[in-house]
């Protein structure tokens, strides 16, 4: 046990322990309490627990499920014989079976995703599809109007679910024999909220050391754009890289956002405009790419070359 991910060993079984928002929750107990389990659309960031309702759907519902992860297994010939072979035959439970097509964002909108179209229709009266992506835009339409579609949305409700996670956090290393600073494992939910996995992940890190205590706030420092700033303006990229290097931990999208939140003190007004563009581009780019260090160092690049900074 002692090997195991945190965030596998303490994924929750069913949807009363998930972490989510009253309206999203109740949604979900309504497919268990009617024991009918409609096509999903699962969407929001990343971490914030898609694929564990997912499976905890299937497991409440005692319904036989597939995965597939979608950016590992795109092609649709994989796709076609695994769902054929898993949703033309007969559930051995009694209950429903489920294609779980996880970061199906990925699965190709020209081929795949038209061909998902058919199989759903196909296999209605056996099977139901449950899709989760980071982005609903890239699925499409057809897919959409065959599911019920739930997005994560978090709304008022961030305080209550970040003390949630906070509560569980405490267990989790409390059975661990972690001894930790409540105020550091708050920090460090503050910092990646509501990335529930990112946060289980980075406190399994810091644990190895037996306490989690002030000393890992150093390594939970915002992000200073001052200097960053300065090595663009001087078009060091040199600095810039190094730049980079030093702050490529840090939640990629935090980053892109704190550098866009910060374009009126550093940039002349007149390039805002092109380094909003800039930002955009990559900041979607960041969802797919294979290095996030050459992704955030591109952008930066960008931003040196054609924005005047003050």
């Amino acid at each position: 046990m002692e090997n195991l991910l945190w965030v596998e060993e303490y994924r929750p079984k069913n949807i009363d322990d998930c972490i989510l928002p009253k309206s999203i929750k109740k949604t979900f107990k309504e497919f268990v309490k009617n024991k009918e389990l409609p096509n999903l659309l699962l969407s929001g960031g990343a971490g914030v627990g898609k694929t564990t309702v997912a499976r905890a759907l299937c497991k409440e519902l005692n319904a036989d499920y597939m995965m597939i992860n979608g950016s590992e297994e795109s092609g649709i010939d994989v796709i076609r014989t695994k769902i054929k072979s898993f949703a033309s035959t007969v559930s051995l439970s009694g209950g429903q079976k489920v294609v779980i097509l996880d970061e199906a964002d990925y699965l190709n909108p020209q081929s795949t995703q038209p061909a998902l179209r058919g199989f759903i229709e196909e296999f209605h009266n056996n099977c139901r599809f449950i899709f989760t992506c980071n982005f609903k835009n890239r699925i499409i339409e057809p897919l959409h109007s065959r599911c019920s579609v739930i997005e994560f949305k978090i709304n008022g409700e961030r305080k209550d679910l970040a003390g949630q996670l906070l509560d569980r956090c405490a267990v989790i290393l409390q059975e661990h024999n972690i001894e930790y600073e409540s105020k550091v494992v708050a920090e460090l939910i503050i910092k990646h909220f509501p990335d529930n996995r990112r946060v289980l992940n980075e406190l399994q890190r810091y644990s190895v050391s037996g306490k989690i205590d002030s000393g890992i706030l150093v390594n939970l420092s915002e992000v200073s754009l001052k200097e960053l700033a300065l090595h663009l303006k001087e078009k060091e990229f040199t600095k810039v890289r190094k730049w980079v290097v030093n702050n490529i931990d840090n939640d990629p999208t935090k980053i892109f956002r704190k550098i866009y939140d910060n374009l009126y003190i550093y940039l002349d007004p007149t390039t805002i405009p092109a380094a909003v563009i800039i930002i955009g581009e990559y900041q979607y780019k960041s969802a797919f790419v294979a290095d996030q260090e050459i992704n955030l160092l591109a952008c930066l690049t960008e931003m040196m070359t054609q924005c005047r900074f003050k």
